[in-house]
């Protein structure tokens, strides 16, 4: 969770917990993700359908250290990715989908969901080193 203190988000304000579900659907809307995938994302089981569609309409995301680290790197994905191509939305949204030498030809999509709460760190790591942080 220090992952979204650093960003200034309350993780202990459900209004903030509410605003960042809404954010995260609205990615995985531009990323293309079905249900299953955004489900395999936040680490939560196949049963947790019904979250999904309370989240998008902006119910808040559980006071829960996982899904709240998964979210903050989730995010800090995106903001990689938007400051690496600030002019470009389309490499931006369409980015995690697509195949990449650095991933073995893999989309980091496949790593985030093969490797789990690992692949999304090793995703977020490489678009870290790709800003030069």
């Amino acid at each position: 969770m220090e992952n979204l203190a650093v960003a200034g988000v309350d993780i202990t304000s459900e209004a903030s917990r509410a605003s960042l579900s809404k954010m995260l659907m609205g990615l995985f809307d531009h990323w293309g993700l079905d249900s299953e995938k955004r489900l395999m994302l936040l680490g939560l089981s196949p049963a947790n359908r019904a979250s999904l569609s309370n989240y998008k309409k902006g119910a808040p995301l559980p006071n829960s250290t996982d899904l709240l680290d998964r979210a903050g790197h989730l995010l800090s994905i995106h903001k990689s990715l938007r400051i690496l191509f600030p002019h470009d939305r389309h490499i931006v949204y369409g980015w995690v989908t697509a195949a990449n030498k650095a991933f073995n030809g893999k989309t980091p999509l496949d790593v985030m969901i093969e490797r789990k709460f690992v692949g999304v760190l090793m995703v977020r790591a490489y678009l870290d080193t790709a800003r030069g942080r």
